[in-house]
């Protein structure tokens, strides 16, 4: 799939999933220097990025992945999507198994998002088990990752805007936050997207709405129900003087037993993972969705109440900012306009949600990639002041793994 063009050049680590997803769509090789030179301790790539990459080569047939002997440049030649077709590393029975780095600090939804953009562009259906003594389900405070519930109540029901709507399902099959020092938790989580596409549809979203209803997930992760309690109280304390319809589930697990050896106990093993944190979204009118997420440190001592006050406030801000895609979301739905067909999309965005650093950063590597600029301006209406409309052309990226009408 890849040409004989020279690869596209960029520096630094950050946006590097993102580059790697629209050189993946796009056929074009990319070279990505300067990862970390300066990190006395840690140089190059990190465990999650090289995890990102091996689990890039499995669903894939045809890449060729270089890196150097620091770790500092990565020469990425993409090849055709396969999704979880026997031989690409699946079973039998179509399922492709990663393994998640124990040293892995990143929550779940950084491998995700990545990989939801690439499946409805797969040759057969995505079914990918996340396992290992890595896997973070929980939203983490310091990368800012979303948790996993609010990936399948906020993200995945995007797709459905843009034809892709059959066979999307998010399996929590064991829950996990960060461990200490915000290192793996040992979740386990599957997600089956089997709804690829010839060309996604053209989007155009220009009415936000007002908020109807508020849904969430309070979880406990091998401490007591009673914290999922406490953090719904808080967060409905602030949420139902806005909205009266608000239903928040509780989910209470037990954590899971890794290996520890000792040398008196060879086969004695420990829970990782323990925590608790809430995850809420709200639905608008028209089907906008916006959504926030908080959990418990690494290392404990804040109240549960503390943990839901957090997340009720994060969602009022989300809403306030307006739009009719929120800062989490935006990538997603920007990346799927710009693959769709050759015409003009059309979506409100909030003024901070379009000046954020990942919303800018994305418009320049797809401008490197050599999508068209996009059209702003102001909305004319009184009830969206402060909103920008963003107008999209696509670059009619199909699916040409798989012919689809």
């Amino acid at each position: 799939m890849s040409t004989s063009q020279p690869p596209l050049r960029f520096s630094s680590h950050k946006s590097l999933t993102s580059r790697l997803v629209l050189s993946t769509l796009l056929g074009r090789a990319v070279r990505i220097d300067q990862i970390r030179p300066d990190s006395p301790t840690n140089p190059g790539l990190a465990p999650h990025e090289i995890s990102f990459l091996r689990l890039l080569e499995a669903i894939t047939n045809g890449s060729h992945i270089e890196i150097s002997y620091t770790g500092t440049v990565v020469l990425y030649k993409p090849g055709l999507i396969t999704g979880s077709a026997p031989g690409s590393g699946a079973s039998s029975s179509g399922v492709l198994r990663h393994e998640v780095p124990a040293n892995n600090t990143r929550g779940l939804s950084y491998f995700l998002l990545p990989i939801c953009l690439l499946a409805p562009f797969s040759k057969t259906k995505v079914d990918i088990l996340f396992t290992g003594p890595g896997v973070i389900t929980s939203s983490t405070e310091k990368w800012g990752d979303m948790s996993v519930d609010s990936v399948r109540t906020a993200i995945l029901p995007l797709y459905e805007k843009f034809g892709i709507e059959r066979d999307l399902e998010l399996r929590i099959l064991q829950r996990s936050n960060p461990g200490s020092h915000g290192v793996g938790g040992a979740g386990e989580v599957q997600l089956v997207f089997g709804h690829q596409v010839r060309l996604p549809k053209t989007l155009h979203s220009l009415s936000a709405g007002r908020v109807k209803k508020i849904r969430g997930v309070a979880y406990s992760t091998g401490v007591s129900g009673s914290n999922n309690a406490r953090m719904i109280e808080a967060a409905r304390g602030i949420l139902n003087q806005f909205v009266p319809d608000i239903y928040i589930f509780s989910d209470i697990g037990s954590a899971s037993l890794v290996a520890a050896p000792e040398r008196s106990n060879p086969s004695a093993k420990k829970k990782v993972g323990l925590g608790f944190g809430l995850s809420l979204v709200a639905e608008t009118t028209t089907g906008c969705l916006y959504s926030a997420d908080s959990s418990s440190p690494p290392e404990g001592g804040q109240p549960p109440e503390d943990i839901g006050r957090m997340c009720a406030f994060q969602l009022l801000e989300s809403i306030q900012r307006g739009g009719c895609v929120s800062l989490e979301a935006a990538s997603t739905v920007i990346t799927l306009m710009s693959m769709g067909s050759e015409d003009v999309g059309r979506v409100q965005l909030g003024r901070d949600v379009l000046a954020n650093e990942h919303t800018i950063q994305l418009a320049r590597d797809l401008n490197a990639f050599g999508a068209a600029g996009w059209g702003i301006r102001d909305v004319d209406s009184e009830k969206a002041e402060g909103q920008l409309l963003v107008s999209i052309v696509g670059r009619g990226v199909g699916n040409v793994g798989r012919k689809i009408g």
